[in-house]
């Protein structure tokens, strides 16, 4: 992808290292996180939900070697290899394909493979070892290597403690053998270790300047080459089998050097692979200097008599950010630092293309705010409760922390629930409060101030919670589908690429200034119209204070004309323009050649009307894998967090973009505008942005309001009285029980309805097959948001999200969606009309549903009648 945004699912644990073979048929992860002797596992899927997925492991006194899991996948098992500072273990799980046939799912959940793993034994002696004394593992040793062989060995790669590495090997687990300990160094003497092991050391001269710290390797038929990025800024190629060293590079020739750089040990350097079918093994390093770093690609050259070289691709330096994980494609180096203010930066470079060095930005989603803003007139915890289970804005571990430190730890709220959090979290504050006011009598004032100050002592220790449990702590990349995530302390976020507009707008100012305008579009005066319109936005944007942006928020909630809270907010800015904002976007102004042009643009790019009617999928009979596909709520909150995330940037470029329209109509300047063509243009455009942002402010509404958990039975007899009146599709919902966890009226659509539709026109559209689909992610993610976007478009013919709602009894959702559809959107006005009247009749006021009918026209009252006769 070229542009990049994250999406954030339910939190999980830490993600594994690169399996040894692709993923069988859909998306499982395997994710841990290592504390001291404790190691934790989560298993998580794209395709189903999976049941006892969790597993905590204590190797007890044995500290976890930074990076020592390592997760492999063979035909028949899963391997688990643990390093330790004292012991190495090797778990075998057993493959999903083997727990269940993936074409044969017809539930939607399904036992993980960590369900039986109570009955392994940690300490089986042909799946455990104890590090021997000698030659022994090097003092704060960082590196770690572990792999298996074709013949199904398991092999732990170590520092050694006299230089050099040394590779312990256990026997294939259904075969006899005993244990083996090679130390690999540059001399070629060979001398046996203890009695019984194999005779096979290459030991010598060596030391600590030789100890690795960083350690990878890349598996052969029957060998494997092992590498290592030493503290004499040294990359040495070993071959297992020869056990010889095949190649010492020195990297110091590929970068400035000093004579401090050359005499001090390279402790910061790190090194990672990535290979290619069809372009070899690639190697990056990044080069820790003091103030700078350096990073330098290298192809695996191979050259006579079994010797090879390092073919000097690129090198790209970095900033004085402290980098804190990279990973690398055969294109591309994905990195994650921490800046100056310990804030979490994430970037790729394509390294083969971009000669500019030029590091693409990532957007990660950005913390809650810091204070909530409560008004006289409004209920401190209703609006605090509304801010803190909003979904998506805080995790449940970070609200259960707060909630455990303020309690003051007199319980523990572990394993609760959405719904039983907030009646948590209620209680808990409420009798915080009430205690500090009944030994005296308050006014109305008081008792509102006593509120938001016991409220915002909570909210802040959420904030803190969730700030240390949302940091970054490394990146994951799948080489088999591209996908990129990063990995939190709880949780993991999901990289999607970002499309064109977005990017623009997210951009900071020096990135924009930098954007390629050939990337854009390839009429340049174009692309460098949409630049300086963009920046104009971003300038507007800025200035807007939140009291301004309030006024937006309440015009579309309260059904008043956007058009309107535009031109007041125009004229707030002008009147506190202090720092001549104005006149910097009027000078920006001139430069665009074309700004309706520009601006036609703009709302094209952004617009999902469509004449298409997409009403009814066909049956996913192909293949019962992929009827599963992204069907898990793990997808679910991916897909609906990237609609969200695309929804809120575009609503507040849409304001942005409808205040510039009025600074122009204001303006009439035909030198800058574009003579006679500016007022009936502008005005259509005018009209045109409007609708554009409701529709983003419509579906960010349902991508952040929560479904309600109905009864199975309520569902089933809902069903019934839609199926009688023939207006359900009743093959299309099925009745069941929310899941776990809160779940939103557009996730709720995108399980139930939307995945159908869109997996079948991705898969089951003619001269389509699987082979000629990729599943690579970023593809993938892509155009299932793009399809999903127009399914929830209010202004097309398809009415299958409010249709969901109502087949899925929710009814208060659905009432408050036709509320904020109704007065604008002039698609499917009877069918809103009917709905309506549905809703009005299940909550008890049938009287209004003659006057709404009356209202909508006569031939809706038979529908009325038919509706209260049935």
């Amino acid at each position: 992808p070229s542009r990049v945004t994250c999406c954030h699912p339910p939190p999980l644990w830490r993600s594994p290292g690169v399996p040894r073979c692709p993923p069988a048929g859909g998306w499982p992860r395997r994710s841990w996180s290592t504390s001291g002797d404790t190691v934790e596992l989560v298993e998580e899927s794209l395709d189903v939900n999976l049941l006892n997925n969790a597993v905590r492991l204590r190797i007890q006194g044995c500290p976890f070697l930074p990076g020592g899991i390592h997760l492999c996948e063979v035909q028949s098992h899963l391997v688990v290899l643990l390093l330790t500072a004292q012991t190495v273990h090797r778990l075998l799980l057993p493959h999903p394909a083997r727990l269940y046939r993936s074409d044969l799912i017809t539930e939607s959940q399904v036992q993980s493979v960590f369900t039986d793993i109570s009955r392994i034994h940690i300490r089986d002696p042909s799946n455990y070892y104890v590090i021997p004394s000698v030659p022994g593992l090097a003092p704060n040793s960082v590196a770690s290597a572990a792999w298996l062989s074709s013949e199904g060995e398991a092999l732990f790669a170590l520092p050694s403690a006299s230089g050099g590495i040394f590779v312990l090997k256990l026997p294939p687990p259904d075969a006899p053998g005993s244990v083996s300990v090679v130390e690999l160094k540059q001399s070629s003497v060979v001398q046996r270790f203890l009695t019984g092991w194999m005779p096979t050391a290459i030991r010598g001269d060596g030391g600590p300047s030789d100890v690795p710290v960083s350690l990878s390797v890349h598996c052969l038929d029957h060998d494997a080459f092992l590498f290592a990025l030493c503290q004499d800024h040294k990359l040495r190629m070993w071959s297992y089998k020869d056990q010889m060293c095949l190649m010492v590079a020195d990297l110091l020739e590929f970068m400035p050097v000093s004579r401090d750089l050359r005499l001090a040990a390279g402790t910061g350097h790190r090194l990672r692979l990535a290979f290619s079918q069809s372009l070899g093994l690639y190697l990056g390093v990044y080069m820790h200097a003091p103030k700078r770093g350096q990073f330098c690609v290298f192809q695996l050259v191979s050259t006579e008599s079994n010797r090879y070289s390092l073919d000097h691709i690129s090198s790209l330096f970095s900033s004085q950010e402290t980098l804190v994980d990279f990973a690398l494609t055969s294109a591309e180096i994905w990195a994650l630092w921490h800046n100056e203010e310990n804030q979490t930066v994430v970037k790729y470079i394509n390294f083969e293309q971009n000669v500019a060095g030029q590091w693409n930005q990532v957007f990660v989603q950005p913390l809650p705010e810091e204070e909530v803003t409560v008004r006289q007139d409004q209920d401190p915890r209703e609006i605090y409760l509304e801010y803190l289970f909003m979904p998506g804005r805080f995790t449940n571990a970070a609200i259960q922390k707060a909630l455990q430190i303020f309690s003051q730890g007199t319980e523990r709220h572990m394993d609760l629930t959405w719904d039983e959090l907030r009646k948590e979290v209620t209680l808990a504050v409420e009798n915080e409060f009430q205690g500090s006011v009944t030994e005296y009598e308050c006014s109305p004032e008081e008792f509102w101030q006593l509120q938001v100050e016991f409220w915002s002592k909570f909210y802040a220790c959420c904030l803190q919670y969730q700030e240390a449990l949302s940091r970054p702590l490394a990146l994951h990349l799948n080489p088999y589908t591209s996908m990129v995530c990063l990995l939190k302390k709880g949780s993991m976020s999901f990289l999607v690429p970002c499309s064109l507009v977005d990017h623009l707008y997210l951009l900071s100012n020096e990135h924009l200034l930098t954007e390629d305008d050939a990337a854009i579009f390839e009429d340049l005066e174009m692309s460098r119209d949409v630049v300086c319109l963009v920046q104009c936005l971003r300038l507007i944007g800025e200035s807007i204070s939140m009291e301004m942006a309030f006024i937006m928020e309440m015009a579309c909630s309260r059904l008043q004309p956007p058009e309107k809270a535009a031109e007041q907010i125009l004229e707030d800015l002008i009147a506190n323009d202090t720092e001549n904002v104005m006149e910097d976007i009027h000078s920006k102004l001139q430069e665009i050649r074309n700004p309706i042009h520009a601006i036609g643009l703009l709302i094209r790019e952004m617009d999902y009307e469509t004449d298409a009617d997409m009403e009814r999928a066909p049956h996913l009979a192909l293949r019962m894998s992929l009827s599963q596909l992204f069907g898990s709520s793990t997808a679910a909150h991916v897909v609906c967090g990237g609609v969200a995330k695309i929804c809120t940037v575009r609503f507040l470029l849409c304001r942005d973009l409808l205040i510039l329209q009025q600074l122009l109509l204001r303006l009439g300047d035909p030198m800058v505008l574009g003579g006679g063509q500016l007022f009936q243009s502008q005005q259509d455009l005018l009209h045109r942005t409007s609708p554009l942002l409701l529709s983003y402010f419509l579906i960010r509404w349902a991508s952040q309001c929560l479904a309600s958990d109905i009864p199975v039975d309520t569902l089933e007899s809902n069903l019934q009285h839609l199926s009688v009146l023939e207006l359900a599709d009743t093959t299309a919902l099925t009745p069941h029980k929310l899941v776990s966890g809160p779940q939103t009226i557009v996730e709720l659509f995108f399980q139930e309805v939307a995945r159908k539709h869109i997996i079948s026109r991705l898969f089951l559209q003619p001269n389509t097959s699987l082979a000629e689909t990729s599943l690579n992610w970023p593809h993938l993610i892509t155009s299932i948001v793009t399809d999903f976007l127009p399914l929830l478009w209010p202004s097309n013919p398809s009415f299958l999200f409010p249709e969901c709602l109502m087949g899925s009894c929710q009814y208060t959702q659905l009432q408050e969606y036709i509320r904020l559809l109704q007065p604008w959107c002039h698609v499917n006005m009877g069918s809103c009309c009917f709905m309506m009247g549905r809703c009005y009749l299940v909550m008890g006021e049938g009287h209004k549903v003659t006057g709404l009918c009356l209202c909508c026209g006569g031939p809706w009252s038979h529908f009325s009648m038919k509706l209260k006769g049935k």
